[in-house]
């Protein structure tokens, strides 16, 4: 290989964007002259390097814009503690065919009992399988929309959110919606019927979200949209956040929160 062709090689590999290839290519050609690689496993082994990669700053890039306020694992949860929850539910739906079939998950029970880690760790499980996530709180997400709205600019907010192939939506009904608020979460929920997937957190059961929209009729066209196609896991059971204080005799046992 000539100096010029040398030069050519690196410099359209950087135009290419081939950081990865560009940058390791001297380094194993050298051990590949040493080991006599064939060229098939020297261009194997660059263009695997090269792959790796680029899916590693494509995760890393899914996961910021997924807005994940933690990181937690389906490996993390304790399942021990919250006997009511069905493991083999939560793992069919870590499959993620609710998300290929643009299907709901629902996923219901009182403060404290793991909903909000189930929702986190089936997001990270979608983001490393590919797709393209969005966490949001529930009363955050609304003032966005609303805010959208009186600035002529829901159905451009809308179309944004329809790139996500699964929207998480956490703490409903924690703090309840106002008339217009209602109306621009229909909307959300309208476009993404049959088209793309949702996951709720709430600590209401369906007969009380017509209190979260203050709006019984609105509330049921929201959840005959959402419970068409849709998983819904009820966890009966008590607080993570409290188990350690009653272990240590700070509240009493019988204290449920």
């Amino acid at each position: 290989m000539t100096n010029f062709e040398y030069e050519r090689l690196h410099h359209n590999l950087k135009l290419l964007k081939l950081g990865t290839f560009e940058s390791v290519l001297d380094n194993y050609l050298e051990i590949a002259a040493k080991e006599k690689k064939s060229t098939i496993e020297i261009l194997d082994y660059l263009v695997d390097r090269e792959l790796r990669s680029k899916e590693s700053r494509s995760l890393a890039l899914r996961t910021r814009k997924a807005g994940f306020p933690m990181e937690k694992r389906l490996d993390d949860f304790d399942f021990e503690f919250q006997p009511s929850l069905d493991k083999s539910v939560i793992n069919e739906i870590a499959s993620l065919k609710f998300i290929h079939n643009a299907e709901n998950v629902v996923l219901l029970g009182p403060p404290g009992v793991g909903k909000t880690h189930l929702a986190i760790a089936l997001g990270i499980e979608a983001v490393r399988a590919g797709f393209r996530v969005q966490f949001a709180n529930a009363s955050a997400l609304i003032e966005r929309l609303a805010k959208a709205d009186r600035e002529k600019r829901l159905e451009e907010m809308i179309r944004e959110l329809s790139r996500f192939q699964l929207i998480i939506i956490d703490e409903m009904g924690y703090l309840p919606f106002d008339d217009f608020g209602a109306h621009c979460f229909f909307q959300l929920v309208s476009r993404r019927y049959e088209r793309a997937s949702i996951i709720f957190t709430s600590n209401k059961s369906y007969g009380e979200w017509g209190d979260i929209f203050k709006d019984h009729v609105i509330a049921a066209a929201i959840l005959d949209r959402i419970l068409h196609h849709c998983t819904t896991v009820n966890i009966k059971g008590d607080s993570y956040r409290l188990k350690d204080r009653k272990r240590q005799g700070i509240i009493p046992q019988s204290f449920s929160g």
